[in-house]
C-alpha cells in the first residue's frame, strides 16, 4: 500500500471513531524534522485532500507555505494550520482570498533546530504577543474574527518547564477571547512526566487533553479520538448533565 492509500486509510478510521475535524499534513514539523519539498508535499497531500474532503467532514490542512495552502483550499480543506504564525505575506493573501478558518501557532525557531536551547524571559508574555501580533496579521488583510483560531504551540521550541506554565495558563486564554487549539498528544512532555515511550502514552494523552478542555480549550488535536471523546463525553455528563451525541 502506497503512502497515499495509508494516510486515506488512516483519515478514515479517524472519521469514524468520531473526529469533528480531520488534520492533515504532508510535512514533519517534529523536533530535529528537515523542510520536505513543496512539490514533494504537494504530492502526498493533494489526492488524500481531495478524497477526504468529499465525505462531509472538516479538513485542516497543516502547511506554513503559501503554494500548499492554495492547492489545499482548491481540493476542499476548510481550515489552515500554520506553525509560522502567518508569517509569510504570501500565505496572509492565500488566506484573505478564502473564507476558510486559520489557526496561527507560535513556535521558536524552526523544527529542525527549536529544541536544541529553547529560551525566554517569560514563556507566557511572549507567546501571548507573538499569537496577538499574528491575529492582527491575519485581521489586517480582512480575516473575520470568527475564523481565527490560536495555539500555544506546545514542544515547538518550548522546554518541558515552558510548556507546563503554558498548560497551567489555557484558562486566561492567550489573545482575547479567540479560541484556543491544543495539540499535546503522545508529545514528549507526556514522556517526560510518566517515563513511558510514544506508544505508551495514550492515558497520559487523554488526560491531557481532557484537562484542557476543563480549562477552555475549544479544539484538541489527538491521535486516539474515540478515547478522547469518551473520556470528554464523562466529564460532560457528569459536570454539566450533557449527554454527547
Amino acid at each position: 500500500m502506497g503512502d497515499v492509500d495509508r494516510a486515506i486509510r488512516h483519515a478514515r478510521q479517524q472519521f469514524e471513531a468520531g473526529a469533528d475535524i480531520l488534520d492533515i499534513g504532508a510535512e514533519s514539523s517534529r523536533p530535529g524534522a528537515i523542510p520536505t519539498p513543496e512539490s514533494e508535499e504537494l504530492r502526498r497531500l493533494v489526492p488524500v485532500l481531495r478524497e477526504v474532503s468529499a465525505w462531509g467532514v472538516p479538513v485542516s490542512v497543516d502547511t506554513y507555505k503559501p503554494a500548499v495552502m492554495h492547492a489545499a483550499l482548491e481540493a476542499g480543506a476548510t481550515m489552515i494550520n500554520d506553525i509560522t504564525g502567518m508569517l509569510h505575506p504570501e500565505a496572509l493573501a492565500v488566506v484573505a482570498g478564502s473564507d476558510c478558518a486559520v489557526c496561527v501557532m507560535h513556535m521558536q525557531g524552526e523544527p529542525g533546530t527549536m529544541q536544541h536551547s529553547p529560551d525566554y524571559g517569560s514563556v507566557l508574555d511572549e507567546v501571548k504577543g507573538f499569537l496577538k501580533a499574528a491575529v492582527a496579521r491575519c485581521r489586517a488583510v480582512g480575516v473575520a474574527d470568527d475564523r481565527l483560531i490560536v495555539d500555544p504551540g506546545f514542544g515547538f521550541g518550548k522546554t518541558q518547564d515552558h510548556n507546563l506554565a503554558l498548560f497551567r495558563a489555557l484558562a486566561e486564554g492567550f489573545v482575547d477571547d479567540f479560541p484556543v487549539l491544543v495539540g499535546v498528544s503522545r508529545k514528549s512532555m507526556l514522556g517526560a512526566i510518566t517515563g513511558r515511550p510514544v506508544a505508551e502514552r495514550v492515558p497520559a494523552s487523554v488526560a491531557a487533553a481532557l484537562i484542557a478542555a476543563q480549562k477552555g480549550a475549544k479544539i484538541l488535536r489527538v491521535h486516539d479520538v474515540a478515547a478522547t471523546k469518551d473520556a470528554l463525553a464523562v466529564w460532560s455528563a457528569i459536570e454539566k448533565g450533557v449527554l454527547s451525541d
